[in-house]
């Protein structure tokens, strides 16, 4: 794991897989909008399974992006945990957040294969610390690994962030995306993410974002995640817009449906305000997802 003072940009793809060659990774800046109106200090995060960049129609990446861009780029969270996202569809986001945001991250199947959990956030705000991955298996530490059944690779992006608006408070931030296809592997996983938690300062609040594959308060999965001794900011926010299912895949949306997109934070952490992004144009979704957000403080 690189030392703070040797952190540069995109390091982890080129340490994630140390047999894999460097790849070429120069930002394509692109014009900012003004952000939001907001309370400087509140953490702004959002969780966002992007659906895979495909040239299938209809909803193509082609297609999706320009929503994509303006939904981003309208919201301007401060760390946005990303699920799914392919690597030239990883990039496109780069270039579309503008010159202002970085992101970590690597392939689940190593360096730019497969999917990405890409941590995105705004270089103004956050200095990233520290980081590692590690894949959700019996062997956790073994690029690609995927040994309880599960229909996909699945694995953690971690990082510890200075935030640079709160006199440089550490926190940590994880981001996952749980299996779809087997309980077994989400429950395993699970339990293997509560460990890990267990091993991080106990001291620094911790935010979690993920595509967790079923629904908040009713799977063990559920239990598990808060057994780690952590919050639903759902649950916990001072105030909430609409609730709908975060899952919608492209039909119309459902009012009180299933959250299986969250954001986890520990017990000190102040929840002001918890969204579940409806954003589309012209009746169309940047994904098959909605992205969920929170607006936090820290301690």
């Amino acid at each position: 794991m690189p030392s703070p003072g040797r952190f540069t940009r995109r390091l982890s793809l080129k340490t994630a897989l140390a047999t894999a060659a460097a790849l070429p990774l120069a930002s394509t800046p692109s014009a900012a909008a003004t952000p939001l109106e907001r309370d400087p200090g509140r953490l702004e995060v959002m969780s966002f399974n992007l659906r895979f960049a495909s040239s299938a129609e209809p909803n193509s990446w082609a297609v999706r992006r320009p929503v994509t861009r303006a939904l981003l780029r309208h919201e301007r969270p401060h760390v946005i945990g990303t699920q799914e996202g392919l690597y030239q569809q990883v990039r496109d986001i780069e270039a579309d957040l503008g010159a202002a945001y970085d992101w970590i991250g690597t392939g689940r199947a190593g360096g730019s294969r497969d999917e990405f959990m890409a941590v995105y956030y705004d270089t103004r705000r956050l200095a990233p610390l520290e980081y590692d991955h590690f894949w959700l298996s019996d062997t956790p530490d073994v690029i690609g690994s995927n040994t309880w059944g599960g229909g996909s690779i699945r694995m953690v992006t971690w990082v510890r962030f200075s935030d640079l608006g709160d006199g440089g408070r550490e926190f940590h931030f994880l981001n996952t995306h749980l299996d779809n296809a087997s309980q077994n592997a989400r429950a395993r996983a699970a339990a293997l993410v509560a460990e890990r938690i267990g091993g991080l300062d106990e001291s620094l609040p911790l935010v979690v974002t993920g595509d967790f594959n079923v629904a908040a308060h009713g799977n063990p999965v559920y239990d598990t995640m808060l057994g780690a001794g952590l919050v639903d900011s759902w649950d916990a926010a001072a105030r909430r817009g609409a609730a709908y299912a975060t899952f919608h895949g492209y039909q119309p949306l459902t009012p009180d449906g299933d959250r299986i997109d969250w954001i986890l934070v520990t017990p000190g952490v102040t929840v002001h305000r918890a969204d579940i992004n409806t954003f589309a144009r012209d009746g169309q979704f940047p994904s098959d997802h909605l992205p969920v957000q929170a607006s936090l403080t820290l301690g």
